[in-house]
């Protein structure tokens, strides 16, 4: 399990509650005198062959980020990846048109958390982020999402331009925020219907081939003297106007 992909989870209800949802667990550490109150606990973790850790007190108070373990903590993942499939059923599921963020090069934790939080809240379907040059699903964005990274799918891609290939095939519109693009305000159309929203890196924006894949390429206006916005606040706006259009 890639560390960067870990986080804390501490108490007894909460990780009780985790190894009872099933959610992926790379081990337990416990206080060596906590070990009968949390008995059920360590038999449910044994019986899915998850490793226990044991450590003196003052150990696990250090390692406490709540510091309110009651003598447990679980090391586990803060999100599972999805594959790029499973995120393309479920509009139809949804009986809805296609609604995804693509996010290319998206390599601060609070950006990618405040995203998902605005995707999720704005009913988008799925988020797809690159292997690469970008921010893992950490307990950072998991804070910064204020939980919403529990219901929004993320497909994790080796290659971008090839995932937007993908989509095209599915007959979904690719639509690029970029700088040089034309004003979101004077195409609606071009964000009606089946649509996939590319948003670029903090500095860089898209990178060459991901622009060469968008259908649109399309920018917020600018009339202050600050000439762009927040990765994270671009993508908000972005967002619900596609919402408002649907």
């Amino acid at each position: 399990m890639d560390e960067q992909n870990l986080m804390h989870i501490e108490g007894r209800n909460p990780v009780w509650e985790a190894l009872r949802a099933g959610r992926p667990i790379h081990k337990i550490i416990v206080s060596k005198s906590a070990r009968g109150a949390v008995k059920e606990i360590l038999n449910l973790a044994r019986a899915n062959n998850i490793p226990i850790q044991e450590v003196d007190g003052a150990r696990i108070q250090a390692l406490s980020e709540s510091h309110a373990s009651q003598g447990i903590i679980a090391i586990a993942a803060v999100k599972e990846y999805v594959e790029l499939d499973d995120i393309l059923g479920i509009p139809e599921k949804r009986n809805e048109d296609p609604f995804f963020v693509v996010l290319d090069g998206i390599q601060d934790p609070q950006n990618l958390g405040t995203i998902i939080r605005t995707a999720e809240a704005a009913g988008v379907h799925g988020l797809i982020v690159g292997k690469h040059r970008s921010a893992g699903l950490t307990d950072a964005v998991g804070k910064a999402s204020a939980g919403a990274v529990e219901y929004l799918p993320v497909a994790r891609v080796t290659n971008i331009p090839q995932a937007l290939d993908i989509l095209k095939q599915k007959g979904i519109w690719i639509v690029g925020a970029d700088a040089e693009g034309d004003s979101l305000y004077l195409h609606p159309k071009s964000v009606q219907g089946a649509v996939a929203l590319v948003i670029g890196s903090e500095g860089a924006g898209m990178g060459r081939l991901v622009k060469e894949k968008c259908d649109f390429l399309l920018s917020l206006p600018m009339r202050g003297n600050v000439q762009s916005l927040n990765a994270s606040a671009a993508a908000a706006v972005f967002i619900y106007e596609i919402l408002r259009q649907r």
